[in-house]
C-alpha cells in the first residue's frame, strides 16, 4: 500500500525484473508513491530495456510532487555496484551481461540531473527494503532468502546489504544442498539447492517422482499436494527442505538476528513453510534454536524501497548537501 509523500525531495527505486518493471518516488523517511509498472523488453536486448526503464522513471518522476534528486534500480544479475555493471546474468534478460546499467540511465535522464544512479542486485534490493520498512524493521542484521523462479539470498548488517569481494555475498542459490545431488543448477552445476528448492525445480522433482504428466506447472503441484496427492506432497516437503536445509547452514556460519523468507514459494501455502521451518531448525545447534523465521512484508514493493534506500545512501555519501537535514554535516 502507498503512502502520501510529502511535496519534498525524493529518490525513485526502480525493480528491473526479467517480466516486468516497477517504480515508484520514496521519500527519505520511507514515504512510498504509487507503485506504476511496466512490462520489460527482455529479449529485445540492453537498449531496449534501458529505455523502457527511462520511461517508466519519467512517468513516476512527473508525479513525484518535489524534486527528484537519485534514483536506485535493483535488477536480476550479478552487479558491481561500485560501476553500475552487470557482472553477469542468465539469459532471462537477452544480452544483460556487462551492461553499464548505471551510465546508460544516466544518459537517458540527463535532464532530471540526478544527483546519483545506484544499481544493486534485485535480492540485496529486497532484503534493503525488508530491513528498512518491512519484516527485519530494527534488527542490527538479517539473512534474507528469496524462493520463486530462482533461489537467491542476500545479507544485511546494520540495514545494508553486504556485497562481498566478488558481488556475490548471500547466493544461498548456489549452495551445495543435501537431496539436490545429481540435479542440474541454471548456472550449469550439479547439487545446488536452486535445483531443487526453486519453484520449477519443484515441479521437475514431482515428475521424476512418478507424478502426474499432465500437471503443467508449480502451482499445480501445490494445489494437489493442499489436496492431499502423495506424490504431490512429497515433491513440497523435500523441495521446501532443501531451502531449509541450506538456510541452515548459511544462519550457522553467520548468527543473523532474524531470517526474512520471500518470494512465490514462500506465499505457496502451511506445507511449504512448515517444511521449510522444521528441516531448518532440525540442522541448528542450540543457541541458535529461538531464531526468528519471517515472511516477507513488503511484497511487490520491497525491492523499489531498498533500491530507493541504496539511492538515498549513495546521495549521502557523494551530494550530502542535497540531503534534507545533511546540510552542513561532515
Amino acid at each position: 500500500m502507498s503512502t502520501p509523500l510529502r511535496h519534498d525531495a525524493v529518490v525513485i527505486g526502480v525493480d528491473l525484473g526479467g517480466t516486468k518493471t516497477a517504480a515508484a518516488a520514496v521519500s527519505l523517511e520511507g514515504a512510498v508513491g504509487p507503485l506504476r509498472t511496466v512490462a520489460t523488453p527482455a529479449q529485445a536486448g540492453p537498449a531496449a530495456i534501458l529505455d523502457a526503464v527511462a520511461g517508466l522513471v519519467r512517468e513516476v518522476a512527473a508525479g513525484a510532487g518535489g524534486p527528484v534528486l537519485g534514483l536506485g534500480v535493483g535488477t536480476a544479475g550479478v552487479v558491481d555496484v561500485t560501476s553500475g555493471t552487470i557482472v553477469s546474468a542468465t539469459d532471462a534478460i537477452a544480452g544483460w551481461t556487462g551492461t553499464d546499467v548505471a551510465g546508460g540511465l544516466r544518459d537517458r535522464l540527463a535532464d532530471l540531473a540526478l544527483g546519483g544512479v545506484h544499481v544493486e542486485n534485485d535480492v540485496d534490493a529486497h532484503a534493503a527494503g525488508e530491513a528498512w520498512l518491512g519484516a527485519a524493521a530494527g534488527l542490527p542484521s538479517v539473512l534474507m532468502v528469496a524462493v520463486g523462479t530462482g533461489v537467491g539470498g542476500a545479507v544485511v548488517l546494520g540495514g545494508r546489504p553486504l556485497r562481498g569481494a566478488h558481488h556475490v555475498a548471500g547466493e544461498i542459490g548456489h549452495l551445495p544442498t543435501p537431496g539436490a545431488e545429481g540435479l542440474r543448477c541454471t548456472c550449469g552445476r550439479p547439487g545446488h539447492l536452486e535445483a531443487l528448492g526453486a519453484g520449477p525445480a519443484l515441479h521437475r522433482h514431482y515428475l521424476a517422482l512418478g507424478g502426474d504428466p499432465a500437471s503443467p506447472d508449480t502451482r499445480d503441484v501445490v494445489a494437489r499436494a493442499d489436496a492431499g496427492e502423495e506424490t504431490a506432497v512429497r515433491a513440497v516437503r523435500e523441495s521446501a527442505a532443501a531451502v531449509g536445509r541450506a538456510t541452515a547452514a548459511v544462519v550457522t556460519v553467520l548468527d543473523p538476528a532474524a531470517v526474512v523468507v520471500g518470494g512465490g514459494m514462500a506465499a505457496a501455502g502451511p506445507l511449504w513453510w512448515e517444511a521449510m521451518d522444521s528441516a531448518l531448525r532440525g540442522e541448528l545447534i542450540a543457541p541458535l534454536a529461538g531464531l526468528p523465521v519471517l515472511p516477507a512484508a513488503l511484497g511487490g514493493s520491497a525491492a523499489v524501497v531498498g533500491a530507493a534506500r541504496g539511492a538515498w545512501d549513495l546521495l549521502r555519501t557523494t551530494s550530502p548537501a542535497a540531503v534534507p537535514g545533511e546540510e552542513g554535516q561532515p
